[in-house]
C-alpha cells in the first residue's frame, strides 16, 4: 500500500541495499570506470592536437593537418548520441551495471587498437579511415558510459548528499585527462620529437588494455541500482496486462522540456572544456610556438586542481542548489574566455597555468552538479535514456565542433578574439537554459515524474515500484 505522498524537496533515506560502505564501493567503481573511459577519450584529443596531423595527414600544412585530425576527433562525438540512444534504451530495460561493463570493454579495446594503426606513410588512406572507425567506436561507448555511471551512484544514495556523491564519477573526466596528459608529458620528456612521433605516442593507447582489466575487476563487484531493480520488478509484473512503452518514446513524451534544459546546460560546459584542454595545446604549440610539454604541463596542473574541486562544488550544490552553482560556472567561464587567451599570449608558464586552472575552476562549477541535476530531472524507468540523450546530443553541437571551430577561427582571423566571443555566446545559451530549469536539489528519485502538466501515470508507476 502506498503511503502519503512525500515532499519532492524533502531529503529521502538511502535506498534499499545502500549502506554507507556499499555506496562507497559503487562510487569507487563508477569513478574508476569513468576515469579509464575518459583517459581513452581525452588521450585521443591530446594526440590529435600534437601528433595525428603529422602521422595520418602528412601531406597537409601543420594547421590544416591539425584541423583534419580534429575532424576525426569530432566524428567520435557524432557517435555519442547513437550510443546514448542504444545504451539508454537497454540501460532502462535490463539495468545500468551490464551496460557499463559493455561500454568499458568497447572503449578499452578500440583505444588499444588505435595504438596499433599504421601511419599514412605505411598504408596510405587506409590509415585515417581505420583511425576514424575506431574513434566512432570510442564515441559510441562513451555515449552510454556517462549516463550509466552517474545514475548508478545517484540511485544508490540519498537526496541529502546526492550532489556530493554523484559528483565523484564526474571526477573521472579530469582524472582521465590528468592521466592521459601526464603519460603524454612523460613520453615527450624522455623522447626526442622524432621518436615520439614515430612510436612513442602509441604506448599510452596500448596501456588502455591494462586499465580496462582493472576497471572490469572493480565494476563487476558492485550491485545493480536498487531503484532500478524495484522499478523493473513492477514493470515485469505489469507486462501481462499491457505492453511496456519504450523508454525512449516515454522520455520524449513526458520529459522533452527537461531534455532541452539538459542540452542547453551542456553547451557552455562542453565548449569551454574542449577549448581549455584540447585546443589550448594547438594554440600554444602551433600559434605561440611553445614546446608541447609546456602546454601539457599547464593542462596537467589544471586537471589536478579540477579533480579536487569537483566534489567540493558537488557538496555546495547540496547546500545552495544545483542552479546557483551551475550559473556561477556558466557566467564565470563566459567572462574568463577573454582573460584566458590574454594570459596564454604572455607565453609565461605561470600565466598558462593560471589561465587553464581558473578556466577549469569555472568549468567544475558546471560539471560537478550536472550528474545529480540531470538524474533528478527524469523518472526511473526512463532516466538512463533521458539523462544520456540530453547530455550526448548536446555534445554534437558543442564539444564536437569546438576545437574545429576554434582552429578555423584562429586560422581565419589570426587572433583569439573570435574564439573568446564564441565561448561567451555559449555561456549565454547555458544561462538561458538554466533560467528555464527547475531547481531539483533534495528530490527523492523514486518520486520524480513528468511535469505537472503531463499525465501522472509514470509518476504513479515510479511511486508504486518502490513500495
Amino acid at each position: 500500500m502506498v503511503g502519503a505522498p512525500t515532499d519532492v524537496n524533502a531529503p529521502s533515506s538511502p535506498g534499499p541495499g545502500s549502506p554507507p560502505g556499499g555506496l562507497t564501493k559503487v562510487v569507487a567503481a563508477s569513478l574508476v570506470g569513468t576515469t579509464i573511459e575518459w583517459y581513452d577519450y581525452f588521450l585521443y584529443g591530446s594526440a590529435a592536437a600534437l601528433v595525428f596531423g603529422k602521422v595520418f595527414f602528412p601531406s597537409s600544412d601543420p594547421l590544416t593537418g591539425t584541423l583534419l585530425s580534429f575532424l576525426t576527433y569530432a566524428i567520435g562525438f557524432a557517435a555519442r548520441p547513437i550510443g546514448a540512444l542504444v545504451f539508454g534504451h537497454f540501460g532502462d530495460r535490463i539495468g545500468r551495471k551490464r551496460l557499463l561493463i559493455v561500454s568499458l570493454v568497447m572503449m578499452g579495446v578500440s583505444s588499444a587498437l588505435i595504438g596499433c594503426v599504421p601511419g599514412y606513410a605505411a598504408i596510405g588512406i587506409s590509415a585515417p579511415i581505420l583511425l576514424t572507425t575506431l574513434r566512432v567506436v570510442q564515441g559510441f561507448a562513451l555515449g552510454g558510459e556517462w549516463g550509466g555511471a552517474v545514475l548508478l551512484v545517484s540511485e544508490h544514495g540519498d537526496a541529502r548528499r546526492r550532489g556530493f556523491w554523484a559528483s565523484w564519477p564526474q571526477g573521472g573526466a579530469p582524472a582521465g585527462n590528468l592521466i592521459a596528459v601526464g603519460v603524454l608529458s612523460l613520453m615527450t620528456s624522455v623522447q626526442s620529437d622524432a621518436a615520439f612521433q614515430a612510436w612513442g605516442w602509441r604506448i599510452p593507447f596500448l596501456f588502455s588494455a591494462v586499465l580496462v582489466g582493472v576497471g572490469l575487476w572493480v565494476r563487476l563487484s558492485v550491485d545493480e541500482s536498487p531503484l532500478f531493480k524495484a522499478a523493473q520488478a513492477k514493470a515485469q509484473a505489469r507486462k501481462a496486462a499491457e505492453a511496456e512503452p519504450s523508454p525512449l518514446l516515454s522520455v520524449l513524451r513526458h520529459h522533452w522540456r527537461d531534455i532541452l534544459v539538459a542540452m542547453g546546460a551542456r553547451i557552455a560546459e562542453n565548449i569551454s572544456y574542449y577549448v581549455i584542454t584540447a585546443f589550448v595545446l594547438t594554440y600554444c604549440v602551433d600559434h605561440l610556438k611553445l614546446h608541447k610539454q609546456t602546454a601539457l604541463n599547464a593542462v596537467l596542473i589544471g586537471s589536478a586542481v579540477q579533480f579536487c574541486l569537483i566534489p567540493l562544488f558537488g557538496a555546495l550544490s547540496d547546500r545552495v542548489g544545483r542552479k546557483p552553482v551551475y550559473l556561477v560556472g556558466a557566467v564565470g567561464v563566459g567572462a574568463w574566455a577573454w582573460a584566458f587567451f590574454a594570459l596564454l599570449d604572455t607565453k609565461s608558464f605561470p600565466m598558462l597555468v593560471l589561465a587553464v586552472t581558473v578556466g577549469l575552476v569555472f568549468h567544475s562549477a558546471m560539471y560537478a552538479p550536472q550528474a545529480a541535476f540531470f538524474s533528478e530531472l527524469f523518472a526511473t524507468r526512463m532516466r538512463f535514456s533521458g539523462a544520456s540523450i540530453g547530455a550526448q546530443f548536446a555534445s554534437v553541437a558543442a564539444g564536437a565542433p569546438a576545437p574545429l571551430i576554434a582552429v578555423a577561427l584562429l586560422s581565419g582571423y589570426g587572433d583569439s578574439t573570435p574564439i573568446s566571443l564564441y565561448i561567451s555566446l555559449a555561456a549565454v545559451v547555458t544561462v538561458i537554459a538554466l533560467l528555464f530549469a527547475r531547481e531539483t536539489r533534495g528530490r527523492d528519485l523514486a518520486e520524480v515524474g513528468p511535469r505537472s502538466d503531463d499525465t501522472g501515470a509514470e509518476l504513479a508507476a515510479d511511486r508504486q515500484a518502490v513500495v
